[in-house]
Protein backbone atom coordinates (compact mmCIF):
# COMPACT_ATOMS: atom_id res chain seq x y z
CA UNK A 1 0.00 0.00 0.00
CA UNK A 2 1.09 3.52 -0.73
CA UNK A 3 2.71 5.49 2.21
CA UNK A 4 3.91 8.83 2.05
CA UNK A 5 7.57 9.78 2.04
CA UNK A 6 8.75 11.59 4.82
CA UNK A 7 11.62 12.76 2.02
CA UNK A 8 8.88 14.67 0.10
CA UNK A 9 9.65 17.91 1.62
CA UNK A 10 13.29 18.19 0.76
CA UNK A 11 12.74 16.47 -2.59
CA UNK A 12 9.91 19.60 -3.25
CA UNK A 13 11.94 21.84 -2.11
CA UNK A 14 15.20 20.79 -3.87
CA UNK A 15 12.60 20.97 -7.57
CA UNK A 16 10.46 24.34 -6.21
CA UNK A 17 14.67 25.95 -6.21
CA UNK A 18 15.50 24.11 -9.99
CA UNK A 19 11.95 25.93 -11.18
CA UNK A 20 12.74 29.50 -9.26
CA UNK A 21 16.26 29.46 -11.06
CA UNK A 22 14.68 29.02 -14.66
CA UNK A 23 12.43 32.37 -14.04
CA UNK A 24 12.75 35.45 -14.18
CA UNK A 25 12.06 37.95 -10.97
CA UNK A 26 9.07 39.08 -12.26
CA UNK A 27 7.60 35.00 -12.57
CA UNK A 28 10.12 33.82 -9.15
CA UNK A 29 7.00 34.17 -6.74
CA UNK A 30 3.68 32.96 -8.16
CA UNK A 31 0.72 33.23 -5.61
CA UNK A 32 -2.12 31.13 -7.42
CA UNK A 33 -1.58 27.80 -9.46
CA UNK A 34 -4.24 26.35 -12.21
CA UNK A 35 -4.40 23.12 -13.06
CA UNK A 36 -5.68 22.33 -15.96
CA UNK A 37 -7.74 18.82 -16.80
CA UNK A 38 -8.16 16.93 -19.97
CA UNK A 39 -9.10 18.93 -22.35
CA UNK A 40 -8.40 22.10 -20.88
CA UNK A 41 -4.81 23.05 -21.26
CA UNK A 42 -6.02 26.07 -23.76
CA UNK A 43 -6.48 27.78 -20.15
CA UNK A 44 -2.31 28.25 -20.45
CA UNK A 45 -3.60 30.68 -23.07
CA UNK A 46 -5.35 32.94 -20.52
CA UNK A 47 -1.66 34.44 -19.55
CA UNK A 48 -0.22 36.88 -21.28
CA UNK A 49 2.56 36.44 -23.74
CA UNK A 50 5.41 37.94 -21.69
CA UNK A 51 7.29 37.08 -19.76
CA UNK A 52 5.75 33.83 -20.11
CA UNK A 53 8.39 30.60 -19.36
CA UNK A 54 7.39 26.80 -19.97
CA UNK A 55 9.16 24.10 -18.51
CA UNK A 56 8.35 20.54 -19.35
CA UNK A 57 8.00 17.86 -17.09
CA UNK A 58 10.42 15.45 -17.98
CA UNK A 59 12.93 18.39 -17.51
CA UNK A 60 12.10 19.12 -13.97
CA UNK A 61 13.88 16.73 -11.12
CA UNK A 62 11.47 14.45 -9.11
CA UNK A 63 8.38 15.38 -11.55
CA UNK A 64 6.45 12.85 -12.60
CA UNK A 65 5.67 12.77 -16.46
CA UNK A 66 1.80 12.54 -17.41
CA UNK A 67 1.51 9.51 -20.13
CA UNK A 68 -2.24 10.69 -20.63
CA UNK A 69 -3.90 11.93 -23.88
CA UNK A 70 -4.59 15.70 -23.49
CA UNK A 71 -2.28 16.08 -20.97
CA UNK A 72 0.43 18.38 -22.19
CA UNK A 73 2.60 17.77 -19.78
CA UNK A 74 4.37 21.50 -19.11
CA UNK A 75 4.71 23.97 -15.77
CA UNK A 76 3.82 27.31 -17.51
CA UNK A 77 4.67 30.53 -15.57
CA UNK A 78 3.17 33.75 -16.34
CA UNK A 79 1.10 36.72 -15.52
CA UNK A 80 -2.89 37.07 -15.71
CA UNK A 81 -5.54 39.91 -15.77
CA UNK A 82 -5.07 43.66 -15.66
CA UNK A 83 -3.16 43.16 -12.56
CA UNK A 84 -0.77 41.05 -13.63
CA UNK A 85 -1.12 38.26 -11.42
CA UNK A 86 1.89 35.92 -11.19
CA UNK A 87 0.50 32.10 -11.59
CA UNK A 88 1.88 28.89 -12.25
CA UNK A 89 -0.17 26.43 -14.52
CA UNK A 90 0.06 22.81 -14.85
CA UNK A 91 -1.13 21.31 -17.87
CA UNK A 92 -1.22 17.94 -17.10
CA UNK A 93 -1.24 16.33 -14.12
CA UNK A 94 -0.31 12.59 -12.79
CA UNK A 95 -2.85 9.98 -12.00
CA UNK A 96 -2.71 7.22 -9.66
CA UNK A 97 -3.90 4.56 -12.58
CA UNK A 98 -1.08 5.50 -14.40
CA UNK A 99 1.18 3.53 -11.88
CA UNK A 100 2.24 6.65 -10.03
CA UNK A 101 2.13 6.53 -6.36
CA UNK A 102 -0.03 8.74 -4.23
CA UNK A 103 2.61 10.68 -2.83
CA UNK A 104 4.19 11.17 -7.03
CA UNK A 105 0.25 11.88 -7.74
CA UNK A 106 0.61 14.65 -5.50
CA UNK A 107 4.14 15.85 -5.49
CA UNK A 108 3.39 19.17 -8.48
CA UNK A 109 0.75 20.14 -5.47
CA UNK A 110 3.84 20.45 -2.57
CA UNK A 111 5.93 21.77 -5.03
CA UNK A 112 2.72 24.64 -5.76
CA UNK A 113 3.26 25.02 -1.82
CA UNK A 114 7.36 25.36 -1.66
CA UNK A 115 7.11 28.14 -4.28
CA UNK A 116 4.56 29.89 -2.86
CA UNK A 117 1.44 29.41 -3.94
CA UNK A 118 -1.32 30.64 -1.71
CA UNK A 119 -4.98 29.37 -3.49
CA UNK A 120 -4.89 26.52 -6.38
CA UNK A 121 -7.64 26.49 -8.77
CA UNK A 122 -8.19 22.78 -9.64
CA UNK A 123 -9.73 21.50 -12.93
CA UNK A 124 -11.27 18.59 -14.42
CA UNK A 125 -13.35 16.90 -16.83
CA UNK A 126 -15.91 14.94 -15.43
CA UNK A 127 -19.09 12.24 -15.66
CA UNK A 128 -22.53 13.82 -14.94
CA UNK A 129 -24.51 11.78 -12.80
CA UNK A 130 -27.06 14.48 -11.54
CA UNK A 131 -29.27 14.13 -15.17
CA UNK A 132 -30.38 17.69 -14.11
CA UNK A 133 -26.82 18.26 -15.95
CA UNK A 134 -25.90 18.60 -19.35
CA UNK A 135 -23.22 18.14 -21.02
CA UNK A 136 -20.57 21.23 -21.60
CA UNK A 137 -21.80 22.40 -18.29
CA UNK A 138 -19.37 23.23 -15.52
CA UNK A 139 -20.02 22.58 -11.71
CA UNK A 140 -18.01 24.33 -9.25
CA UNK A 141 -16.90 21.76 -6.52
CA UNK A 142 -18.34 22.41 -2.72
CA UNK A 143 -17.81 18.92 -1.21
CA UNK A 144 -16.43 15.30 -2.36
CA UNK A 145 -16.60 12.01 -2.05
CA UNK A 146 -13.22 10.35 -1.85
CA UNK A 147 -13.79 6.80 -2.01
CA UNK A 148 -10.09 5.11 -2.84
CA UNK A 149 -9.18 7.39 0.72
CA UNK A 150 -11.91 5.53 2.69
CA UNK A 151 -10.16 2.31 2.00
CA UNK A 152 -6.63 3.62 2.87
CA UNK A 153 -5.45 5.04 -0.90
CA UNK A 154 -5.03 8.25 1.07
CA UNK A 155 -2.01 10.56 -0.26
CA UNK A 156 -1.62 11.41 3.57
CA UNK A 157 -1.47 7.83 4.92
CA UNK A 158 2.38 7.41 6.69
CA UNK A 159 4.31 9.61 8.95
CA UNK A 160 3.28 13.25 8.87
CA UNK A 161 5.66 15.72 8.12
CA UNK A 162 5.23 19.29 10.51
CA UNK A 163 6.78 21.46 7.59
CA UNK A 164 3.67 20.70 5.55
CA UNK A 165 0.50 20.51 7.89
CA UNK A 166 -1.26 19.03 10.75
CA UNK A 167 -1.54 15.34 11.38
CA UNK A 168 -5.56 15.62 11.27
CA UNK A 169 -6.69 18.25 9.01
CA UNK A 170 -10.24 18.98 8.91
CA UNK A 171 -11.76 19.00 4.95
CA UNK A 172 -15.61 20.29 6.26
CA UNK A 173 -14.24 23.34 4.38
CA UNK A 174 -12.30 22.62 1.50
CA UNK A 175 -13.82 24.47 -0.91
CA UNK A 176 -13.02 27.67 -0.24
CA UNK A 177 -16.64 29.34 0.52
CA UNK A 178 -15.34 33.24 -0.60
CA UNK A 179 -14.12 31.72 -4.20
CA UNK A 180 -16.95 29.85 -5.13
CA UNK A 181 -19.10 32.93 -4.65
CA UNK A 182 -16.70 35.03 -6.29
CA UNK A 183 -17.02 32.23 -9.54
CA UNK A 184 -20.96 32.79 -9.44
CA UNK A 185 -20.23 36.58 -9.43
CA UNK A 186 -17.93 36.21 -12.43
CA UNK A 187 -20.26 34.21 -14.51
CA UNK A 188 -22.95 36.70 -14.52
CA UNK A 189 -20.46 39.54 -15.17
CA UNK A 190 -19.29 37.82 -17.89
CA UNK A 191 -22.55 37.76 -19.49
CA UNK A 192 -22.17 33.35 -19.26
CA UNK A 193 -25.64 33.47 -17.29
CA UNK A 194 -27.46 34.47 -20.95
CA UNK A 195 -26.28 31.21 -22.67
CA UNK A 196 -27.63 27.30 -23.05
CA UNK A 197 -24.18 26.59 -20.97
CA UNK A 198 -25.14 26.32 -17.18
CA UNK A 199 -23.04 26.66 -14.11
CA UNK A 200 -23.64 24.51 -11.22
CA UNK A 201 -22.43 23.78 -7.35
CA UNK A 202 -22.06 20.32 -6.77
CA UNK A 203 -20.01 17.23 -5.16
CA UNK A 204 -17.39 14.91 -7.07
CA UNK A 205 -16.73 11.67 -6.47
CA UNK A 206 -13.09 10.57 -7.06
CA UNK A 207 -12.55 7.19 -8.12
CA UNK A 208 -9.26 5.39 -9.45
CA UNK A 209 -10.07 4.41 -12.69
CA UNK A 210 -8.90 3.82 -15.94
CA UNK A 211 -12.42 2.06 -16.10
CA UNK A 212 -15.12 3.91 -16.88
CA UNK A 213 -18.26 3.45 -14.30
CA UNK A 214 -20.74 0.37 -14.30
CA UNK A 215 -24.50 1.57 -14.96
CA UNK A 216 -24.36 -0.30 -11.23
CA UNK A 217 -21.72 2.19 -9.78
CA UNK A 218 -23.02 5.15 -11.61
CA UNK A 219 -26.12 4.40 -9.58
CA UNK A 220 -24.33 3.73 -6.28
CA UNK A 221 -22.61 6.77 -6.53
CA UNK A 222 -25.46 8.58 -7.35
CA UNK A 223 -27.27 7.71 -4.26
CA UNK A 224 -24.21 8.66 -1.74
CA UNK A 225 -25.04 12.27 -2.80
CA UNK A 226 -21.87 12.66 -6.08
CA UNK A 227 -22.83 14.95 -8.93
CA UNK A 228 -19.97 14.11 -10.78
CA UNK A 229 -17.40 11.38 -11.03
CA UNK A 230 -13.65 11.40 -11.92
CA UNK A 231 -10.64 10.52 -11.34
CA UNK A 232 -8.29 12.88 -10.42
CA UNK A 233 -8.41 16.20 -8.42
CA UNK A 234 -9.51 14.93 -4.74
CA UNK A 235 -5.59 13.96 -4.03
CA UNK A 236 -4.98 16.91 -4.93
CA UNK A 237 -7.32 18.84 -3.01
CA UNK A 238 -6.56 16.33 0.39
CA UNK A 239 -2.59 18.05 0.01
CA UNK A 240 -3.31 21.75 -0.48
CA UNK A 241 -5.61 21.97 2.18
CA UNK A 242 -3.27 20.30 4.53
CA UNK A 243 -0.70 22.74 3.85
CA UNK A 244 -3.01 25.81 4.03
CA UNK A 245 -3.53 26.75 0.29
CA UNK A 246 -6.97 27.34 -0.84
CA UNK A 247 -8.76 26.03 -3.03
CA UNK A 248 -11.44 26.45 -5.83
CA UNK A 249 -12.33 23.19 -8.17
CA UNK A 250 -14.54 23.45 -11.28
CA UNK A 251 -15.19 20.55 -13.30
CA UNK A 252 -16.27 20.41 -16.57
CA UNK A 253 -19.23 18.03 -17.63
CA UNK A 254 -18.20 15.82 -20.75
CA UNK A 255 -21.06 13.38 -20.59
CA UNK A 256 -24.13 12.13 -18.99
CA UNK A 257 -23.25 8.66 -16.70
CA UNK A 258 -26.10 6.27 -17.72
CA UNK A 259 -27.58 5.33 -14.70
CA UNK A 260 -30.76 2.79 -15.53
CA UNK A 261 -29.97 -0.54 -15.32
CA UNK A 262 -28.61 -2.50 -18.66
CA UNK A 263 -30.31 -4.60 -20.81
CA UNK A 264 -31.09 -8.14 -19.81
CA UNK A 265 -30.22 -11.12 -22.20
CA UNK A 266 -33.67 -12.44 -21.05
CA UNK A 267 -35.60 -9.68 -22.36
CA UNK A 268 -38.12 -10.52 -25.73
CA UNK A 269 -36.90 -7.29 -27.14
CA UNK A 270 -33.49 -7.99 -26.90
CA UNK A 271 -33.74 -11.70 -27.62
CA UNK A 272 -35.42 -10.47 -31.11
CA UNK A 273 -32.21 -8.27 -32.01
CA UNK A 274 -29.24 -8.73 -34.17
CA UNK A 275 -25.89 -8.63 -33.08
CA UNK A 276 -25.36 -5.32 -34.89
CA UNK A 277 -28.28 -4.00 -32.78
CA UNK A 278 -27.40 -5.34 -29.48
CA UNK A 279 -24.15 -3.60 -30.03
CA UNK A 280 -25.87 -0.42 -30.83
CA UNK A 281 -28.39 -0.56 -27.97
CA UNK A 282 -25.71 -1.36 -25.25
CA UNK A 283 -23.18 1.38 -26.53
CA UNK A 284 -25.91 4.03 -25.69
CA UNK A 285 -23.98 6.39 -23.51
CA UNK A 286 -21.16 4.95 -23.42
CA UNK A 287 -18.27 7.39 -22.32
CA UNK A 288 -15.22 7.62 -24.55
CA UNK A 289 -11.97 9.40 -23.92
CA UNK A 290 -12.39 10.98 -27.59
CA UNK A 291 -15.33 12.81 -26.35
CA UNK A 292 -13.87 13.86 -22.84
CA UNK A 293 -11.47 16.06 -24.77
CA UNK A 294 -14.19 17.00 -27.56
CA UNK A 295 -16.22 18.48 -24.90
CA UNK A 296 -13.61 20.30 -23.38
CA UNK A 297 -12.42 21.54 -26.58
CA UNK A 298 -16.29 23.37 -26.71
CA UNK A 299 -16.56 24.74 -23.12
CA UNK A 300 -12.61 26.12 -23.02
CA UNK A 301 -13.38 29.49 -23.83
CA UNK A 302 -15.81 29.92 -20.99
CA UNK A 303 -13.70 28.09 -18.88
CA UNK A 304 -11.01 30.37 -19.29
CA UNK A 305 -13.08 33.37 -19.54
CA UNK A 306 -14.24 32.27 -15.78
CA UNK A 307 -11.22 31.70 -14.27
CA UNK A 308 -9.48 34.28 -15.86
CA UNK A 309 -12.20 36.92 -14.44
CA UNK A 310 -12.09 35.33 -10.80
CA UNK A 311 -8.52 36.06 -10.44
CA UNK A 312 -9.03 39.15 -11.42
CA UNK A 313 -11.62 40.24 -9.66
CA UNK A 314 -9.20 38.04 -6.82
CA UNK A 315 -5.83 40.29 -7.75
CA UNK A 316 -7.88 43.55 -7.11
CA UNK A 317 -8.59 43.28 -3.53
Amino acid sequence: MDVANPRTYQRATETATHIRSALPETLQNPKVAIVCGSGLGGLADTIEAEPKVELAYGDIPNFPRSTVQGHAGKFVFGLIGPQRLPVALLVGRAHFYEGHSMDLVTFATRVCKVLGIETMVVTNAAGGLNQDYAVGDIVCLNDHLNLPGMVGINPLRGPNVEEWGVRFPPLSDAYDLDLRRRAHRAWRKLGLDKQKRRIHEGVYAFVVGPTYETRAECRMLRTLGADVVGMSTVPEIVIARHSGMRVLAFSLVTNIAVLEAGPRGDDEAIQAMSKSELHVHLSKGKATHEEVLESGREAAKDVQALIKQVLSDYSQD
